[in-house]
């Protein structure tokens, strides 16, 4: 009884999850927006237009993220790894919520095609889950390794009067880079070169379809 009702608690928590991450304006942060009290300069038309098309694309890459990290959920083998992607995927959820309040600033919105992305990588996340733990953690640190270079990139990228979002992504890829070394720490596999190259090309697809949805 104890575990059909742990089983049950756990398909609530998920859906509430799904929700709160493709709903809009649905996820809520634990911790204050890294840009609370920075102002940015003046930013022109052109300008805004960039900043938020860089800010829905960094969103939609977290909603990836939280699909991932869901699919690894449902089907890790031990318990401390099914609570390390949970806690990894709580502070997600403020990635998300920081990128859709940045978005309604900029007066933009979040994309279209995050249901199909969240629902793809929730797959891939428990399909490399159902292989192993260690699969799946090592899928887990190459993708966040791979989400702080693209953070990088786009910081780089974002107009010079932009504080508030360059100060956004800037704490997301602190955290991310956390997020990739504890699921090493944890027992997951180093991925080689090619693979990581490999998802670097498919995210610079999924980058370059955001950024104009």
């Amino acid at each position: 009884m104890d575990r059909q009702q742990s089983r049950s608690d756990r398909r609530i928590r998920q859906f509430d999850t799904i929700l709160r991450t493709l709903m809009p304006r649905a996820a809520t942060s634990q911790r204050a927006s890294p840009a609370e009290g920075v102002a940015d300069g003046v930013l022109d038309e052109q300008e805004r237009r960039h900043s938020a098309s860089i800010m829905r694309v960094n969103h939609t890459s977290e909603v990836c993220v939280q699909a991932l990290y869901q699919g690894h959920c449902a089907t890790a083998k031990l318990p401390q790894v099914h609570n390390q992607m949970e806690q990894s995927a709580r502070e997600g959820m403020d990635h998300l919520a920081w990128c859709s309040e940045r978005l309604e600033e900029l007066q933009s919105r979040t994309s279209s095609l995050n249901p199909l992305f969240y629902a793809a990588s929730f797959g891939i996340g428990a399909a490399t889950g159902a292989v192993s733990d260690r699969i799946s953690l090592g899928f887990v640190a190459a993708t966040e390794e791979q989400m702080v270079k693209h953070l990088e990139t786009q910081q780089q990228s974002l107009p010079s009067e932009d504080h508030r979002s360059r100060t956004i992504l800037r704490q997301m890829a602190v955290d991310d880079s956390h997020h990739a070394r504890l699921a090493l720490e944890t027992g997951g596999v180093s991925f080689p070169a090619p693979v990581k190259w490999g998802m670097r090309l498919v995210s610079n697809v999924v980058t370059k379809g955001v950024y104009y949805s």
